[in-house]
C-alpha cells in the first residue's frame, strides 16, 4: 500500500514540474507572428545574458584563485 501511495505521489509531482519552470512558452503564438518573433528573441537574449555573466563569473573566479596561490 505504501509503494502505491508513494508511486502516485511520484507522478503527481512530475506533471507538475512544468508549472514550477520560468521559461516562457511561445506556442501560445503562431508560427510566424511579429509576437512570437518577440518571444522567441527574448529567450534567445536571455539565454545569452544568463550563459555570458556565468563565463565572466567563473573566469573572475579562475583568476582570483590563481593570483592568491601567486601570493602564497
Amino acid at each position: 500500500m505504501k509503494n502505491i501511495i508513494f508511486i502516485a505521489i511520484l507522478f503527481c509531482l512530475n506533471f507538475n514540474t512544468y508549472s514550477f519552470s520560468n521559461e516562457v512558452d511561445c506556442a501560445e503564438f503562431k508560427k510566424f507572428s511579429v509576437n512570437y518573433m518577440k518571444c522567441k528573441a527574448n529567450l534567445i537574449k536571455n539565454k545569452a545574458i544568463s550563459k555570458s555573466k556565468n563565463f565572466v563569473d567563473d573566469t573572475k573566479s579562475f583568476q582570483k584563485k590563481e593570483w592568491s596561490k601567486e601570493k602564497n
